[in-house]
């Protein structure tokens, strides 16, 4: 009969999955340029909106900063959002004005910043009948997250929306809801939205279990 822990380690130890190794491999394969590989024809990447897509454009910009208050500079984020109209595209065609998924990541250049170029998404309906401010779902993933963290981004100048959203309301610290809410800015004519995202520590990021 075999004893306790007769076995040998590598054989009791559980296997590492994807998430929990995030660290370069997510950007070997998603994030080619990132990685500093020739990218492909065919690439799901950040720019979600053509110019001839309905709406408002915008380029959404922002860092991701860990406990100590350092940028994170090889972090990958997936981004889902409604359209111009709060519909969602569920199916990916890049030949499409639109596509609701996009997916995004910082470098060691320009700041270490992270952008998306897209369209302002519309309300959506929530399940309980009522209309959700206009936000963008991410998620992020990257070296020490075991699991991905799941975040929004809300809009600062949708005061009246943001006010009446039935999930950002859901938060009851109107400190911590700030942390979702991105600041509109004017840079060379065009509109740009910043949120910073923080995993640890002072003003941490509300980030939600679903």
């Amino acid at each position: 009969m075999n004893q306790p822990n007769s076995r040998p380690t590598s054989e009791l130890m559980l296997r590492e999955t994807a998430s929990q190794t995030a660290g370069p491999y997510v950007h070997i394969g998603l994030a080619l340029a990132a990685a500093g590989n020739p990218t492909r024809d065919e690439e799901i990447w950040n720019e979600m909106a053509r110019p001839e897509a309905e709406g408002e454009h915008i380029e959404v910009v922002g860092t991701v900063i860990d406990g100590n208050g350092d940028l994170v500079r090889d972090a990958f984020i997936e981004a889902w959002q409604a359209d111009a109209n709060g519909e969602y595209q569920r199916e990916f065609d890049l030949k499409k004005p639109f596509n609701s998924f996009g997916r995004t990541a910082t470098t060691f250049d320009h700041g270490s910043e992270w952008t998306l170029k897209t369209v302002k998404p519309g309300p959506v309906v929530h399940a309980s009948g009522q209309a959700q401010a206009p936000h963008i779902n991410l998620s992020i993933f990257a070296r020490g997250i075991n699991i991905h963290l799941q975040t929004r981004l809300y809009f600062d100048d949708e005061v009246e929306a943001n006010a009446t959203c039935p999930v950002l309301s859901r938060i009851e610290s109107p400190t911590r809801r700030q942390t979702l809410i991105a600041r509109r800015e004017e840079v060379d004519g065009k509109v740009r939205y910043r949120l910073d995202i923080r995993l640890q520590g002072e003003g941490e990021t509300v980030f939600f279990d679903f």
